[in-house]
C-alpha cells in the first residue's frame, strides 16, 4: 500500500444488522431531515432495472458538511421465493480528501429502520399528541417496521391492519402482538375512519382509500411512492390537507405529490428547525410524503460506522 493511501472501510450486512437500533436510526433520520432543509445538497434520483425489468434499483446521492456519497437500493421481487429479502441497500461514502470511496456499508436490514425512523420523526411533530390509533396499509417487513417505529413516538392503543391477503394479515397481526402492539385485521374504510394516524407501505399505483374516509385531525404518511407512476393516496385528500415531505423537489417528481399540480409541500426539516409551521390545529389533516433521501442514508452510514467503533471517511 502506497504511503498515505487509505484502506476502504467495509461493514457487512451481518455487522450492520447487529449494530442498528431504533434510537440510532431515529437520531440519524432527525439529523438528516434537518440538514436536508439547511444546506444539504441532494441530487436527482436515478431509477433503473436489472437485465430483467422486474428487478429494479434506485441510485440516490447527496453531499453535506459531514459526508458525501451514494445509496443504491434494489428491489428483486423474486427473492421472496428463494427465502431472501426482496429489498437490499448499500451505502458508499466518499473519502473527500482523495475523491475515492472510503467506506462501503451494506444496510439492507438497517434501511428498513431508516425509512421507518423518518416517518416517526415526522409523525412526532405533525401527528396530534393524543393520537392513539394507527391504520397501516401493507403487511410486508417495511409496514412492520413502520408500526414499531411509530409506537416509539405515540402511545398506540390499537393498530388496524389492512391486508389484501387474510393469511398474511393474520401473521402480521401476530408479529405485532409479539412486539406488544394490539392489532386487528380491519377493512380499509373502517380502518381509516378509526385512525388518528394512517401509514401506507405498499407498491400501489392507485389510491388505497377514499378521501372522505379520513377524519379531521388525522396524520397520513405515504412511504411507498418513490418512482414515477406510484400512488397510494387520493388526490382529493392532498388538495385539502397540509402537505409535508422529506425533500420537496423529489416529492413532486417521483413521490406522492407528483399527482398534485403545482404542489408546494413543506420540508419537514423546516418544521423541526422552527422555520415553518406544522400542524396548526387539532382539525388539520397532515400528509407526510416519505420518498426517501440520500442524506438519510449518509447519516445512517456514518452512525453505523461510529457504532462499530470506526472513524467515518474524511469530509474534506
Amino acid at each position: 500500500m502506497a504511503a498515505g493511501e487509505r484502506l476502504v472501510i467495509y461493514l457487512s450486512e451481518e455487522e450492520t444488522r447487529a449494530l442498528v437500533t431504533r434510537e440510532l436510526a431515529y437520531e440519524a433520520a432527525l439529523s438528516a431531515l434537518l440538514e436536508a432543509a439547511d444546506g444539504g445538497v441532494l441530487f436527482p434520483a436515478v431509477v433503473g432495472h436489472g437485465s430483467s425489468p422486474a428487478n429494479r434499483f434506485t441510485v440516490k446521492s447527496a453531499a453535506a458538511a459531514r459526508a458525501a456519497g451514494v445509496k443504491v437500493g434494489s428491489y428483486w421481487p423474486g427473492n421472496a421465493e428463494r427465502g431472501l429479502p426482496r429489498h437490499n441497500s448499500v451505502i458508499l461514502l466518499f473519502d473527500q480528501s482523495a475523491g475515492r470511496i472510503g467506506a462501503v456499508v451494506e444496510a439492507g436490514y438497517a434501511n428498513a429502520f431508516r425509512t421507518a425512523a423518518a416517518d416517526a420523526v415526522a409523525a412526532d411533530v405533525l401527528a396530534r399528541p393524543d393520537a392513539r390509533s394507527l391504520a397501516v396499509f401493507g403487511t410486508g417487513p417495511q409496514a412492520w417496521h413502520e408500526c414499531v417505529a411509530l409506537a416509539r413516538v405515540r402511545d398506540l392503543e390499537v393498530v388496524h391492519v389492512v391486508a389484501r391477503d387474510a393469511e398474511r394479515g393474520a401473521r402480521f397481526v401476530a408479529d405485532l402482538a409479539a412486539e406488544g402492539l394490539a392489532a386487528v385485521l380491519t377493512g380499509p374504510e373502517e380502518a381509516c375512519r378509526s385512525a388518528d394516524v394512517i401509514v401506507t407501505a405498499t407498491t400501489a399505483r392507485a389510491p388505497l382509500f377514499e378521501a372522505g374516509w379520513v377524519r379531521p385531525g388525522t396524520h397520513v404518511a405515504s412511504m411507498g411512492s418513490d418512482a414515477k407512476g406510484k400512488q397510494e393516496l387520493p388526490v382529493e385528500l392532498l388538495a385539502s390537507a397540509r402537505l409535508f415531505c422529506d425533500w420537496p423537489a423529489q416529492s413532486v417528481a417521483i413521490g406522492e405529490f407528483q399527482h398534485v399540480p403545482d404542489a408546494r409541500p413543506t420540508a419537514v426539516g423546516d418544521v423541526l428547525a422552527g422555520r415553518a409551521a406544522g400542524r396548526s390545529s387539532p382539525e388539520d389533516v397532515t400528509v407526510f410524503d416519505s420518498s426517501g433521501i440520500a442524506l438519510q442514508d449518509l447519516h445512517l452510514g456514518v452512525a453505523l460506522l461510529r457504532a462499530a467503533g470506526l472513524t467515518p471517511p474524511p469530509a474534506g
